[in-house]
């Protein structure tokens, strides 16, 4: 039960949002552009980014539904995803996107984690500024999303197929839902 009183059975941010529309069109309006704006990386590899940080934010709300979002938006190769989660530098992503989500994880322990040698390192990969700006955007306003979710004890399904919906929702962007009345 969350700590506030957000409407009934609606999970996890959008209860919040629900609950305090004029802040929450803003983070709604984060969220579009950070993951399904212009960028040279593909919607894919930022919710993926998006679901890495919640994983290890432990925000269970969080990196369930984006990770739902990433499968949809891989399509054909979804199991990229759970293999991240499993083992990141093991994983059959390519060198730029290891670099941009070692970059991600140091954001999500503290952004000043992230050294000289870090950023040297995903260049020599590919990555230019931009997406090494996303990438840290990215994970410093998921952490972000992921307190503000675990903070208010928001609704977290159990129910796996619950995160497949969402899932499929959030790969067509991010709108922010109406208040009930």
């Amino acid at each position: 039960m969350a700590h506030i009183n957000v409407p009934e059975g609606v999970p996890g941010i959008r209860s919040l949002v629900m609950f305090r529309p004029e802040t929450g069109q803003y983070l709604y309006e984060l969220a579009e552009v950070l993951l399904r704006g212009e960028s040279t990386l593909s919607p894919a590899d930022r919710e993926l980014i998006a679901t890495y940080v919640s994983y290890r934010n432990n925000c269970t709300f969080c990196y369930s539904s984006h990770a739902a979002a990433a499968r949809c938006l891989y399509e054909d190769d979804a199991l990229i995803v759970d293999e991240v989660l499993r083992n990141m530098t093991e994983a059959p992503i390519s060198a730029k996107l290891k670099a941009l989500l070692n970059i991600a994880g140091k954001v999500q322990i503290l952004g000043k984690e992230v050294k000289q040698e870090d950023v040297d390192a995903a260049r020599a990969e590919g990555a230019t500024d931009r997406e090494i700006h996303d990438a840290v955007l990215i994970a410093a306003a998921f952490s972000m999303f992921n307190r503000y979710v675990d903070g208010l004890a928001s609704l977290t399904p159990t129910d796996p197929e619950a995160y497949a919906e969402m899932g499929k929702r959030m790969a067509k962007g991010y709108v922010l839902p109406q208040p009930q009345h």
